[in-house]
């Protein structure tokens, strides 16, 4: 619930400790785990004490299901999408699900901050945000004005992933911090040029590699999700070196760039072994290099054509999108990672991974290749709500069925 100050969030809910203790006695043990997570049955302890320690928690989750009431009526979001520890200083926090904290960026919420109170019949919480507030710097307002290109698509674009859910304020505010990026992208790799290897390895980090990695292990080769996040012309040469065992078996389809830029970043990728692969004509060879064990990156968020595209939802709204990347996974049985890049506030350059989709493969290929792309742009909405400001919004991407 928002209270009279729109710009705030409050929830709040107390629960009897009767209440609780009724449930945890016709509950299985194993149905606890519905409502609560392994962690907080842990933390609460067993006996007496147990049970106000989890009245509170369960107050505490009912107050932050109530700062998204759209959403927890619909069923998105439930108990266990927050899940209520201590954190270093012993103090209550939130811990939000995947699900959850895809959703608090599409608001463009601050973490939640929660209190926590009980006494021998009762327990109650408070749950509080508010929306964030992109910081401009001068850099950012500078790019705005001397770099007007297709400043009404991303203005469209901008209005169709955040419109209704922030402020018109904060959407002009996240369109110039995107031609702020874009300038600082630019100038970062014309810098990148005259920088050694070891000092170009220094610019970027890899996290969460092991999933990918564990993934490869299986043998059918990988396929990367990803799109224009960040800096990636530059975050995709710079860690590839970090990975001198890979030399030469990434390979990327991705459209030519304008101008210069093509044969510099080109060069770049070369250097770090990784192999372009031109979005025309180019996926015949896919599945040979799987089959050798090799992992491919498709940049899988700009318009498809009629030939290579399908009309599935990006943002609410149909796009068409490549069946290129189902297709192959159905096909091969390589599996789908996730990965993006983005900037982070020390200016270095991340490297991201996640767990591998679970390839939907129900035997009916047209409804199976809807179902994964739906999820493929899924995961792309999710990545751009965490970093709105470094995604591509001056990209056309709805352009309507180019079959029509």
């Amino acid at each position: 619930m928002t209270d009279g100050d729109k710009s705030i969030r409050c929830g709040i809910d107390t629960v009897q400790l009767a209440r609780i203790e009724r449930l945890l006695d016709e509950t299985p043990p194993a149905d606890r785990e519905k409502i609560f997570s392994a962690a907080e049955l842990s933390e609460a302890g067993q006996g007496s004490s147990a049970l106000p320690s989890l009245a509170a928690r369960f107050a505490a989750k009912e107050a932050c299901l109530k700062l998204l009431p759209r959403e927890t009526a619909l069923g998105e979001l439930g108990p266990l999408d927050f899940t209520i520890c201590r954190n270093g200083y012993g103090e209550p926090a939130v811990t939000p699900s995947t699900a959850a904290q895809a959703i608090l960026d599409q608001y463009r919420l601050e973490p939640i901050a929660i209190s926590l109170t009980h006494d021998s019949s009762a327990a109650s919480a408070v749950a509080m945000t508010s929306p964030r507030k992109t910081q401009l710097t001068a850099l950012d307002r500078l790019a705005y004005r001397l770099f007007p290109v297709r400043r009404r698509v991303v203005f469209e674009n901008l209005g169709r992933a955040f419109r209704g859910k922030v402020s018109e304020d904060e959407i002009g505010r996240l369109a110039r911090a995107f031609y702020g990026h874009l300038a600082r992208s630019l100038s970062e790799l014309v810098r990148a040029r005259f920088m050694s290897p070891e000092r170009r390895r220094r610019l970027a980090r890899v996290e969460n590699i092991e999933p990918p990695l564990k993934a490869w292990q299986k043998g059918h080769g990988m396929l990367f999700l990803t799109g224009h996040f960040g800096n990636w012309e530059l975050t995709l040469p710079a860690a590839a070196i970090a990975f001198p065992e890979f030399h030469g078996r990434f390979h990327i389809i991705r459209k030519r760039l304008p101008f210069a830029l093509d044969a510099v970043v080109g060069r770049s990728f070369a250097r770090a072994g990784i192999n372009v692969i031109p979005s025309r004509g180019g996926l015949q060879i896919v599945p040979e290099l799987l089959a050798r064990g090799d992992a491919v990156v498709f940049v899988f968020d700009q318009n498809a054509s009629a030939r290579d595209g399908i009309m599935v939802d990006f943002f609410g709204e149909s796009a068409s999108t490549f069946r290129s990347l189902a297709t192959i996974a159905l096909g091969t049985g390589a599996p789908v990672t996730p990965g993006f890049c983005y900037r982070d506030v020390d200016g270095t350059h991340v490297l991201g991974f996640e767990e591998p989709l679970e390839t939907i493969d129900t035997g009916d290929f047209d409804a199976d290749l809807y179902a994964n792309t739906r999820n493929y742009n899924a995961v792309l909405e999710r990545m751009i709500y965490r970093h709105p400001e470094q995604w591509f919004w001056m990209h056309r991407r709805w352009k309507g069925d180019p079959r029509a």
